[in-house]
């Protein structure tokens, strides 16, 4: 938004700003806020930055966990939220040593690294992402979990489970059980309020395609963002979960972006399609390959298909994420690819036949992810298959278009799937990495660091007794 200083001062001066707040990222994915008054805000601050407690966000170890971040002034953007006048900015993340320098486990400066390193390749001058974000608008969410008790209870006013409630004025138009996908009003009760979030994304330079209702009856929801860059992307990605989330609360709602908040309905997944171009000509795509696509596509295809088990440790990186990934429905668990099949990892949208629209995408990701690392890991991956021309066919991952449920056993054994937990998704990237760290974009301490994370979510939810067991093994 502001090339420097001067034309920031002169905004918040025309526009009455009072305050800056500043965004910063955590390994986990959060962004966590300092907010200074914009008198304070100065040339000291864009060159020494502002101090902070790195250890607080998963970065350094506690007795030596000094860092600072400086504002990315291009980042900028006006809070719809405070209710003082905000312009809030996005942080990155600087180590102090003899100097201060950027901070090798910054996710954001991975995301920058990739797509310089993709440069360096050759291969493409160019990335564009697509994400589609399901999530589910709720009316209420309680939750605790003692020794003696644990609980969660959640409600939705369109919930089908509602249709009998007489402790309220009840005017029906509820939705059935997997019957949300594209409901028209009254049923689509959230519809005036996505239209909301939709317009403060606009708003803020966040760009969507489009909105709608998705498969969950009890208030599951879609919004798709325009392509863009890895590193804008991202960013994009942090905005429209804030937006969403914010926008919510102060509509009386609450968002939540799960990958399986309500057992029995369709869980949230975060698809993500991709482009590459060269000179501004799209590379992935030729009219006599399969389904359209280029031999560079198909060795994306076979890099992203290869690395898929590793990959998980960053794409769904919660307990909660193989809660989803279940065989049988529409989550995609088996490591193949086809056209317009939803029930495996890579699929290539049918509808996308031109040129500039040739794509494919990666479909087990959900929005628990940091997307920085996330975005940056599949590019990797990608890359990593079209320097070493992994055909994705030779290694047998299909083309599958059929539905892959439907085959004879024999034949579904012959398909690898994707890993069952977060455990197991750990196992995964212990043993295979090594394409995440050429060009020096990922390190030895971010694989470290994500690998001892995740292995303490899944020990804390582990040693947990979960009330379903009381059901199964109580009286035995």
């Amino acid at each position: 938004m502001f090339k420097n200083l001067n034309e920031l001062k002169n905004y918040c001066r025309e526009n009455d700003i009072k305050v800056i707040d500043f965004k910063v990222i955590d390994l986990a994915g959060k962004w966590h806020h300092l907010t200074i008054p914009t008198t304070r805000f100065t040339e000291k601050t864009l060159e020494d930055g502002i101090g902070f407690d790195g250890s607080s966000y998963g970065f350094l170890t506690v007795e030596k966990s000094d860092m600072v971040f400086i504002p990315d002034l291009s980042s900028a953007f006006v809070d719809p939220f405070n209710e003082v006048p905000a312009l809030t900015m996005i942080g990155n993340i600087y180590s102090i040593g003899d100097k201060i320098e950027r901070f090798e486990g910054d996710p954001r400066y991975v995301a920058e690294k990739t797509e310089k390193y993709m440069t360096e390749t050759g291969i493409a001058d160019k990335t564009l992402y697509g994400p589609e974000f399901e999530f589910y608008i709720l009316d209420h969410i309680s939750y605790k979990t003692t020794p003696n008790h644990m609980e969660v209870y959640l409600d939705s006013e369109q919930a089908d489970w509602n249709m009998g409630n007489k402790g309220t004025k009840n005017l029906g138009f509820k939705v059935g059980h997997h019957n949300g996908y594209h409901v028209d009003i009254p049923n689509d009760v959230s519809y005036n309020l996505r239209n909301k979030m939709v317009l403060t994304l606009e708003e803020l330079g966040v760009p969507v395609k489009y909105h709608h209702t998705e498969v969950g009856g009890p208030g599951q929801l879609e919004i798709e963002l325009s392509f863009s860059g890895l590193l804008e992307m991202a960013d994009r990605t942090m905005l429209t979960k804030y937006v969403l989330k914010n926008e919510a609360i102060r509509n009386g709602k609450t968002v939540t972006f799960m990958p399986k908040p309500i057992f029995g309905e369709a869980g949230n997944g975060m698809h993500v399609h991709f482009q590459l171009f060269k000179d501004s000509k799209p590379i992935f795509y030729d009219e006599n390959g399969y389904s359209g696509l280029s031999d560079t596509a198909l060795y994306a295809i076979g890099g992203i298909l290869k690395h898929s088990p590793a990959l998980m440790a960053f794409t769904n990186p919660s307990t909660n994420s193989y809660k989803r990934l279940v065989p049988g429905y529409e989550a995609p668990v088996s490591i193949c690819f086809a056209t317009a099949n939803r029930s495996s990892v890579i699929r290539i949208p049918g509808y996308a036949k031109k040129p500039d629209a040739k794509r494919f995408e990666f479909r087990p990701s959900d929005a628990t992810c940091n997307p920085y690392i996330a975005y940056s890991a599949l590019m990797m991956a990608m890359l990593d298959g079209i320097m070493n021309k992994i055909d994705p066919t030779e290694e047998g991952y299909g083309p599958y278009d059929i539905n892959i449920f439907n085959l004879p056993e024999e034949e579904k054994a012959k398909i690898k799937g994707l890993p069952k937990s977060l455990e197991e998704a750990a196992d995964e990237l212990e043993k295979d990495y090594e394409f995440l760290l050429k060009g020096g974009v990922f390190t030895e301490g971010i694989i470290r660091d994500q690998l001892k994370r995740i292995r303490c979510d899944a020990s804390k939810v582990n040693i947990m007794p979960n009330p379903i067991e009381f059901e199964m093994y109580f009286d035995l």
